[in-house]
């Protein structure tokens, strides 16, 4: 275990931990949105929730630090690094399943890239993780909590409270808002998956500003349901044995 966890008691540690996440879920969309400036020369807010933060960062974060810190016995950077690579490429992949099952549609997609498991997650970022979950372990989390340990403990039990009680209803209105995309692909007509994709876009950047942030935080979305795909598998079933039909027809007709 880290030396630095053992100087603070359980109770500090929860509450540093909660801090911890709402920290790097806020460093990981600043770094989202000034990579998207970067690439687009334009402000992109980036991630699932309308507020300025990324709780897969967050979560990633926290995870690694608890896993490292309670199972890990090696001070090592290699174990870090090993740590952070699975259990943070698990959380992608997760993340991933997740928010299709649940929206019923596809927020990132890597099966182009090398290396990539169903297109959720691939090795260049697999590798990332090791890497910053290495530097995050070893060098920012021990200067995080000695911040944390000045800071009066009931001013820092109520900012923890007040900024996850933000989070929680920003997560609420981001869900009712990016339900539309299940909704608006369930209802869809589309002959394809693409299809129902672009009808997807075009509807959300004629409602709100919120609906239009979704198109600009993921612009490859594609809609991903078990409902669409079985009515499209039901088409094209349909549409061949019709084929066969007019066929079989058809050659009635010659034969005479």
């Amino acid at each position: 275990m880290e030396t630095y966890i053992m100087q603070y008691t359980p109770e500090q540690l929860v509450w540093f931990y909660i801090m911890m996440f709402m920290v790097f879920s806020a460093a990981g969309w600043l770094m989202e949105v000034t990579l998207k400036y970067i690439q687009f020369h334009r402000f992109i807010n980036r991630g699932f929730l309308i507020g300025p933060v990324c709780p897969i960062y967050g979560a990633g974060a926290v995870l690694v630090t608890l896993v490292v810190n309670i199972f890990s016995r090696n001070d090592g950077y290699l174990v870090t690094f090993l740590i952070s690579f699975f259990f943070c490429s698990a959380l992608e992949y997760f993340v991933s399943w997740y928010m299709e099952k649940v929206f019923h549609a596809r927020w990132w997609d890597y099966s182009e890239r090398p290396m990539n498991l169903e297109g959720r997650i691939w090795i260049g970022n697999c590798m990332l993780f090791g890497i910053g979950g290495m530097l995050i372990v070893k060098l920012i989390v021990p200067v995080l909590f000695r911040v944390f340990s000045r800071i009066p403990f009931a001013v820092l039990r109520g900012l923890c409270i007040f900024f996850a009680a933000l989070m929680i209803a920003d997560y609420v209105c981001s869900h009712i808002v990016t339900s539309m995309v299940r909704h608006v692909g369930e209802a869809s007509k589309g002959d394809d998956t693409e299809q129902i994709s672009q009808e997807i876009r075009r509807i959300l950047s004629q409602k709100s500003f919120l609906h239009r942030r979704i198109l600009d935080a993921y612009p490859n979305m594609q809609a991903r349901t078990a409902a669409i795909q079985k009515r499209l598998s039901d088409d094209r079933h349909r549409l061949q044995a019709r084929i066969k039909e007019e066929r079989r027809k058809f050659y009635s007709r010659t034969d005479r």
